[in-house]
């Protein structure tokens, strides 16, 4: 039994502790805003929070989250996610948005850290997180919109 703090409920995940988390999110837990991309932590489409830090559950196990914090893109919440997600909508970032749920909890992270973040801390920042799309342009845009609506 793993226990964590899920989106901020305390659970207990009753799963092999070297499930990689991906699976338990989606499989066990039914939570299926973290996608499955590359299964190699090269994509980011996997990206959650562990402690606020943005980590691909592709290939993090359950067993490296016990007693720690996850966030997932079901659960993101506050000032700075609202921004985020504001800007995500005005600028009409994703197009077939399968990257998305990684893109924004990434750019959360980072808002987070960085009120003010230049586009060379936006790339390197969300440089792991891959969109087939190509909306990249739209991503940074979005980062720099949720920025000045955040006062950075």
């Amino acid at each position: 039994m793993t226990r964590l703090t899920l989106n901020g409920n305390a659970i207990s995940l009753d799963v092999d502790p070297d499930m990689p988390l991906l699976w338990a999110l989606r499989d066990t837990l039914e939570m299926t805003g973290t996608k499955f991309g590359c299964g190699m932590a090269l994509c980011g489409a996997c990206t959650v929070l562990l402690d606020g830090a943005p980590i691909r559950s592709c290939q993090t196990k359950v067993k490296d989250v016990a007693g720690r914090k996850v966030t997932t893109i079901e659960g993101v919440a506050g000032k700075v996610a609202e921004a985020v997600q504001q800007a995500w909508v005005r600028l009409d970032v994703p197009q077939c948005g399968y990257c998305q749920s990684g893109q924004v909890l990434a750019a959360t992270a980072l808002l987070t850290e960085k009120p003010a973040p230049t586009d060379d801390e936006i790339e390197a920042a969300l440089s792991g997180n891959l969109c087939r799309c190509a909306t990249y342009h739209r991503i940074r845009s979005a980062v720099h919109e949720a920025a000045r609506a955040l006062g950075g």
